[in-house]
């Protein structure tokens, strides 16, 4: 389940300010990047199962590595984890209405602390 006109899509900030602000919110980078590709996720454990909000980002400039970067970032997803497969994104899978809305209000909230920076 992508989540449209969030604020976040296409805004850009350099990687240490995008980990402090992701973490806040819930969000960790742990091991999801390589040297062009960076992901955040933030996992929620519910009855129906486990899910997985991620933030992915581009890095347009610098070394991720390093931790000296400039990310771009695209569209957050919703997605369900099936194990042993991975976490699908499909319009056809059941997201409880809960971890929508949390999802909602902390994407809402990271947009507007990003655009103080």
């Amino acid at each position: 389940m992508y989540f449209e006109n969030t604020g976040l899509e296409n805004k850009s900030a350099h990687i240490t300010l995008l980990d402090d602000l992701m973490e806040k919110h819930g969000l960790i980078r742990a091991t999801g990047w390589d040297y062009e590709r960076i992901t955040w996720d933030r996992k929620f454990v519910v009855t129906e199962g486990t899910y997985y909000l991620r933030v992915f980002g581009i890095s347009k400039e610098g070394d991720n590595g390093s931790n000296d970067s400039i990310i771009t970032l695209s569209k957050p997803v919703l997605g369900k984890h099936y194990f042993p497969h991975g976490v699908e994104y499909g319009d056809n899978e059941i997201y409880p209405a809960q971890v929508v809305k949390t999802c909602q209000q902390e994407l809402a909230a990271l947009a507007n602390e990003l655009e103080q920076f």
